[in-house]
């Protein structure tokens, strides 16, 4: 019965370092890189749906390394603008790339 219980804790013991490396993803040098990426973009993201003149759900937003990348549809130039500049405002975004497109 032991033997059972060591190779059960074992191969759940691979299981779990297997899983975890599969965390970092898109060229990421760690999970921590990952995890402030991913607390960017909830954050971005979040600001957006607090914004009166932002349509969250319009604009995607990616995070790679604090860069972070708009995209989707604004319904005017200022929509646009304010998009881009909550997303400059927050924490650890080192540059911002807007690909929003602006559709009437």
């Amino acid at each position: 019965m032991t033997r059972k219980t060591t190779w059960a804790t074992l191969a759940a013991t691979l299981m779990m370092v297997l899983a975890s490396g599969c965390a970092v993803t898109r060229g990421q040098e760690s999970v921590g890189a990952y995890i402030d990426d991913t607390g960017i973009t909830t954050s971005i993201k979040s600001r957006f749906f607090e914004d009166k003149d932002v349509a969250g759900s319009s604009i995607s937003v990616e995070t790679l390394k604090g860069t972070v990348m708009l995209s989707g549809f604004a319904k005017s130039a200022l929509e646009r603008n304010k998009a881009e500049t909550i997303a400059r405002g927050v924490k650890g975004v080192t540059s911002v790339k807007n690909e929003i497109a602006i559709r009437p």
